[in-house]
């Protein structure tokens, strides 16, 4: 039997958006969480000379992975073998791998509502079950040990994200590590969703494997590398999983696109250009913590890192698809609706990306306030006298 699963009503946003453009319309993309900058200038650079001097074909670059092993241990001070490390198309197919690696069909795996749309429509691709466990405001929308231990039966597995998306929080060193603790005692395996780490505003983000080497990691180039369209990532799988990751990973996808492995290495090499893109999210984020008030959304997810704003605005709608489409229909600004993350209460959040240029955050604030003034005094009228 086909499994059923949702769309993901950003797409529909987006091409809408692209739509208007087409008729000419200004629009500011900030429904999806993909960086408005290119590739680093040296990964370009390389990937102009390898077009040149290489043939390519199907490949995985040795150095890349022995690159990437060091980065784990110049970041967070772990060891691991580069055979630990699969190469992907981006982060998408590393999670398909370690759900395959990691979970028969029937599994049951926890996730934090709200949550990254694919998570739940992955697991039930592939004939799982997710377990959307509701965390809002006091939980600061993050999995808890707490949580976890108080679903019965245990899950097979549970899917942590620090930074999360849509929400941007990071979860604390000592909750991290409770989350492995109750995990170890129960039987619970961990798959940890890494693609923001690098964008953060209140200090590292801690990587599972600090405190539990048999978590599958999953990161990408896609973010913090500013690379989403080079398609390229990579799953960090513990000894044991290793041939079932590689078997998995030759039949399914073969390897990523040699360009990009190319690319990657030189984007380690890049750093300076790199910080230099948090710095414009952080004045971003600033831009937007600020206006949001002016907006009347005073409840939002703490946005620690990644490069998002989930607000509330179940004051002004219980229909945020509806909502966002007609923002974007009248200011030419795009965002995603909360329905995508959260099936349950979603209708009456949106999710804001500042990935773009400070230049537009100020635009998209600009033709927000007036709009967002409007709604509310609709409200307002129609609220018994």
């Amino acid at each position: 039997m086909t499994a059923q699963i949702d769309p993901f009503h950003a797409m529909t946003i987006s091409t809408l958006a692209h739509r208007m453009i087409a008729e000419g319309r200004s629009v500011i993309h900030m429904e999806f969480g993909q960086p408005s900058t290119g590739a680093p200038a040296k990964a370009i650079a390389v990937a102009h000379h390898v077009l040149d001097t290489d043939g390519m074909g199907y490949w995985e670059n040795p150095a890349l992975k022995e690159r990437i092993a060091r980065h784990y241990l110049e970041t967070y001070g772990v060891t691991i073998d580069p055979a630990q490390l699969i190469l992907t198309c981006g982060a998408s197919p590393a999670f398909v791998l370690a759900l395959s690696c990691a979970f028969a069909p029937g599994a049951r795996v926890a996730l934090a509502r709200p949550g990254y749309v694919a998570y739940r429509n992955t697991l039930k691709a592939m004939h799982m079950v997710p377990l959307e466990i509701a965390c809002g405001a006091e939980e600061r929308f993050q999995l808890s040990a707490a949580a976890i231990a108080a679903i019965e039966p245990a899950p097979d597995g549970v899917i942590v994200a620090s930074p999360a998306n849509p929400t941007g929080t990071i979860i604390a060193e000592d909750e991290m590590r409770a989350i492995v603790e109750v995990c170890r005692a129960r039987g619970i395996r961990i798959i940890s969703d890494e693609i923001y780490h690098g964008l953060s505003y209140v200090g590292q983000a801690r990587s599972m494997l600090q405190d539990e080497p048999e978590a599958l990691i999953v990161n990408s180039f896609s973010k913090y590398f500013s690379m989403a369209g080079w398609r390229l990532g990579w799953l960090v799988v513990p000894p044991a999983l290793i041939a079932a990751a590689r078997a998995r990973m030759s039949n399914l996808f073969l390897t990523p696109p040699s360009l990009s492995q190319h690319a990657g290495l030189a984007a380690f090499d890049c750093r300076d250009e790199l910080e230099g893109h948090i710095e414009t999210y952080r004045r971003n984020r600033d831009l937007m913590l600020a206006a949001l008030p002016t907006l009347g959304l005073t409840s939002i997810a703490p946005p620690d890192g990644a490069f998002y704003i989930y607000a509330d605005i179940g004051h002004l709608t219980d229909d945020s698809l509806a909502f966002c489409t007609k923002l974007l229909e009248d200011t030419g600004v795009a965002t995603a609706p909360g329905v995508d993350f959260d099936p349950v209460e979603g209708h009456r959040f949106m999710r804001f990306s500042f990935a773009v240029s400070t230049d537009r955050v100020e635009d998209a604030i600009a033709r927000m306030i007036p709009w967002f003034a409007e709604q509310g005094a609709r409200v307002a009228e129609a609220q018994p006298a």
